[in-house]
């Protein structure tokens, strides 16, 4: 065969579970010829028997591979010399391999040579940009995706669409494998560079899609459960505006927003929530507040006052049960967030950073089922990047982007900022990069510190329009097992009325 052969197709790979119910030669063919029936132009398929079965079936091209675990080393897929060897024999036409820099049986060189030996093709499966980089040079067909994020490390949830992107500027043979789970992803992939997509278990193994199902209906059933759940009065104290909100589960059943006048302070604040939600009042039992700051028992202080000046250690809840009559439990608003994500949005109860970029930046972290309190997540606070001289957020923030156009003349504030970048303005465009830029570095970090499995970013200017993606662009060039994911955040500006009503209604 030929390399243009496979081009623009779908490669199923029909690898069943290891000692699954449907691990037998008979059932392997079964669902290649399913797949090919069905429109798929090639396949993968493991081992040299049922590379054999298969070819005895179809005269489709073949990608084969075989799989062992070895005492000496972590590469698994296609190790050996004779591995290469009598997969060419048993009719495989492309002999795929982990071509990733580990301790390994045979190089890459030596399998190239042999397969190419055989009048066949190869494929490189990789983990990273640097892997495919060796693996051309060596004289590969194709390199693959196959292996990012199996290499060390949590497994990602999603595909690596920038990787696939990244290996299309260094040939155009690259194929998408791992993780591709949807036809959305499918998608994706494709319009990212890929020459052809490889699908496996969202297609050929049934005990993993039944597992995803499985698990997609349970959250959704939580959800749906907690909306018949007792209302909450739930506030969310920012630095322009507040909201209060009666939320029931994941549902927000009624809300207002009012301007947070800065410089009247928390008592009127309060008292402004109280008179424009008497009419709720037989409505809920219990109040969950978010707000910026620093929250120590039942106390609220500031700890960047730039972002909202409020009084050394409030007696916040206190003051609110009094006013309300009513329980209160205190959160910061990122933590609020962070848990609201976590239960009901983009974090689907994995471990989460959850980073927002709004007129400050703050966080929360979620770990094993646990939000953590206290200082944990003030982001916006750290001051390495500015040698000590000033907080993270003073120089990535909204505040601080309305600040550089002043300087350079344009006294508007953040939304116009986006709003002239996207029209072309170079200089609102060089300010919202440099604003992505720190943030994306923050995340890198991030993932060193925590190693999260995902940090999802929210807040009006991380939600901002083109924003996440320009943090992206920025991370290009790290090795996948460090680079974050990134994803928006699903609840928008309800995450933290939402998580901190959840923890109120639950009593954390």
């Amino acid at each position: 065969m030929q390399r243009e052969d496979i081009r623009n197709s779908l490669i199923v790979s029909c690898q069943p579970v290891p000692d699954g119910p449907m691990d037998h030669a008979d059932f392997v063919a079964g669902f290649a010829e399913a797949a090919l029936n069905a429109g798929a132009s090639a396949l993968r398929i493991e081992s040299v028997a049922y590379v054999k079965a298969v070819r005895s079936a179809v005269t489709a091209p073949i990608v084969g591979i075989v799989k062992r675990d070895l005492q000496d080393s972590p590469v698994r897929i296609t190790p050996f010399i004779s591995d290469a060897e009598e997969l060419a024999d048993a009719g495989a036409d492309i002999i795929a391999f982990d071509a990733t820099d580990r301790i390994r049986p045979a190089s890459v060189e030596e399998l190239v040579r042999t397969v190419k030996a055989r009048g066949k093709l190869t494929m490189a499966d990789c983990s990273s940009l640097a892997d495919a980089r060796r693996a051309l040079a060596a004289g590969v067909d194709f390199v693959g995706t196959t292996l990012s994020g199996y290499v060390g490390g949590p497994e990602p949830v999603e595909p690596d669409i920038e990787l696939i992107a990244a290996m299309r500027k260094l040939t155009p043979f690259v194929i998408a494998e791992g993780r591709i789970r949807s036809p959305e992803q499918a998608a994706a992939a494709a319009q990212a560079g890929a020459f052809a997509v490889v699908v496996g278990s969202a297609i050929t193994r049934t005990e993993h899609v039944t597992s995803w199902f499985k698990e997609a209906i349970g959250w959704a059933y939580e959800a749906i459960d907690n909306t018949g759940a007792e209302a909450v009065l739930s506030i969310d104290i920012g630095g322009t505006k507040t909201m209060a909100a009666l939320v029931g589960g994941s549902s927000v059943l009624d809300e207002i927003v009012v301007p947070t006048e800065r410089d009247a302070g928390p008592d009127a604040w309060l008292a402004k929530i109280f008179e424009c939600t008497s009419n709720w009042r037989d409505r809920y039992t219990k109040i969950g507040i978010a707000v910026t700051g620093f929250i120590e028992g039942n106390s609220w202080s500031a700890l960047n006052p730039a972002t909202l000046p409020i009084p050394e250690r409030y007696p916040l809840v206190d003051r609110v049960q009094v006013l309300f009559g009513k329980p209160a439990h205190a959160i910061n608003d990122a933590q609020a967030a962070a848990w609201g994500e976590y239960r009901f949005g983009a974090g689907a109860g994995r471990n989460l950073v959850f980073l927002t970029i709004s007129t400050g930046i703050g966080g929360g972290i979620v770990i094993n089922g646990k939000p953590l309190s206290g200082l944990a997540g003030h982001f916006g606070l750290i001051r390495s990047p500015s040698q000590g001289q000033a907080p993270f957020e003073d120089q990535t923030s909204g505040r601080w982007i309305a600040s550089e156009a002043l300087s350079a003349g344009y006294p508007v504030d953040a939304i116009e900022v986006f709003e002239r970048a996207r029209n072309g303005e170079s200089w609102a465009a060089d300010i919202v990069s440099r604003s992505a830029h720190r943030a994306a570095i923050l995340c890198r970090d991030i993932q060193l510190m925590l190693d999260p499995d995902l940090i999802v970013i929210g807040g009006g200017i991380g939600l901002a329009q083109g924003y996440i993606d320009l943090m992206r662009g920025h991370l290009m060039e790290l090795p996948p097992r460090v680079t974050p994911r990134l994803v928006a955040a699903k609840l928008g500006s309800r995450a933290g009325i939402i998580g901190a009503a959840d923890l109120a209604g639950e009593g954390k």
